[in-house]
């Protein structure tokens, strides 16, 4: 491959912004990876930025899952067991605390798997 602006020089690598090839007299370095000289230095510092960011706030978003995980087991499992307790007793209203339960246990291992997602 040869450079863009320079035809007849062969390309030392792309242009994070255009994907253009780039001679070393067209590339400029910026945060570890080659853009435009003069033209895409910004662009490429903003995407990096926003890359980031992104990583940051998905890690952030992981946690918020696993807290969440983690309050509905707790609670899913405190109405089954209540539901399972009073069953004898409640009948049919034992029943709804059971049912509350596992609908929690099962928003507590969806937001698991969720949040592995995000790691």
């Amino acid at each position: 491959m040869n450079c863009f602006y320079h035809p007849d020089k062969p390309a030392i690598g792309l242009c994070k912004y255009c994907q253009r090839g780039l001679c070393i007299e067209c590339a400029a370095i910026v945060d570890d990876v080659i853009a435009c000289k003069g033209r895409h230095e910004d662009e490429v510092r903003q995407l990096e930025q926003l890359t980031a960011r992104n990583l940051f706030q998905s890690r952030r978003v992981a946690s918020a899952y696993n807290r969440n995980a983690i309050f509905y087991g707790l609670v899913g499992v405190l109405f089954s067991g209540f539901g399972i307790m009073q069953y004898r007793f409640l009948g049919l209203q034992a029943m709804f605390f059971i049912l509350i339960g596992l609908f929690l246990l099962y928003a507590a291992t969806a937001n698991y798997f969720e949040g592995r997602k995000h790691k």
